[in-house]
C-alpha cells in the first residue's frame, strides 16, 4: 500500500490550519508527508505547499484532504485533478465529503467525489447569486456598499486643484476627497483639458 500524503491550507495568514492538521494526522498521515500553505486562496492556479504535494505523490500513493474546499473551487478543475491523480495511480481521499470519508481508489468513491463536487460549484454559484443580489439591493436603496469609493469627476478634481491653487494643502485636499495624494495627481495627469488658470 501506497504512502497518504496530506494536504491543509487555510486562506489568510491570520488563520490557523491546526484542526486540518490534526484531522489529517488522525487519518494516519506522517508529519513528513503534510503540506500546508498558510494565506493562498483555493481559487489561485498554483499554491506552493500544494504542488509539492502532488510532486511527492508517487503511484499507490493518496493525496489526503480534510474538507473539498481545499482542493480548488471549481468543479470541472477538482474533477480534472481527480482524474489526472487516477491517471497516475495516485487516488485522492477527502475525510469530511458529505459526512464521511470518501476515497477515490474506490468506484463508490469516485461516484460520492464526483456529486459532491458538483454540489460545492453549485453552492459557490448559489452564494455569488447572493451577494449579487444584496449588493443590487444596497446600491438601488442608494446605501453604502463600503470597499472603494465611487470615482471622482473631473468637475471634482478641478474644484480640489482650485482650492489648492489657494493655498489649502495638498495633503488635505486629497485626504478630504479620501484618496492619498499619489491618487489625487494621478487623477491631476488625467484631467483630458489643461489644468483651469
Amino acid at each position: 500500500m501506497g504512502k497518504l500524503i496530506g494536504y491543509a491550507r487555510v486562506s489568510t495568514r491570520q488563520q490557523d490550519a491546526d484542526r486540518q492538521v490534526h484531522d489529517l494526522r488522525n487519518a494516519g498521515v506522517r508529519r513528513d508527508d503534510l503540506y500546508v500553505d498558510h494565506g493562498v486562496s483555493g481559487g489561485r492556479a498554483s499554491r506552493p505547499q500544494f504542488d509539492k504535494a502532488v510532486a511527492a505523490l508517487e503511484e499507490g500513493d493518496t493525496l489526503v484532504i480534510t474538507t473539498l474546499d481545499r482542493l480548488g473551487r471549481s468543479t470541472q478543475n477538482m474533477l480534472a485533478f481527480a482524474e489526472a491523480l487516477r491517471g497516475r495511480g495516485a487516488g485522492l481521499r477527502v475525510l469530511n465529503l458529505g459526512g464521511g470519508d470518501v476515497d477515490t481508489h474506490t468506484p463508490m468513491g469516485s461516484m460520492v467525489f464526483t456529486v459532491m463536487a458538483a454540489l460545492a460549484q453549485m453552492e459557490l454559484e448559489i452564494k455569488r447569486e447572493r451577494i449579487t443580489d444584496s449588493v443590487a439591493k444596497r446600491r438601488a436603496a442608494g446605501k453604502d456598499l463600503g470597499g472603494r469609493r465611487q470615482t471622482f469627476t473631473d468637475s471634482q478634481i478641478r474644484n480640489a486643484l482650485r482650492l489648492i491653487e489657494s493655498g489649502e494643502p495638498v495633503t488635505q485636499v486629497a485626504r478630504d476627497l479620501g484618496m492619498s495624494r499619489a491618487t489625487f495627481y494621478r487623477r491631476i495627469r488625467e484631467l483630458p483639458t489643461a489644468l483651469p488658470s
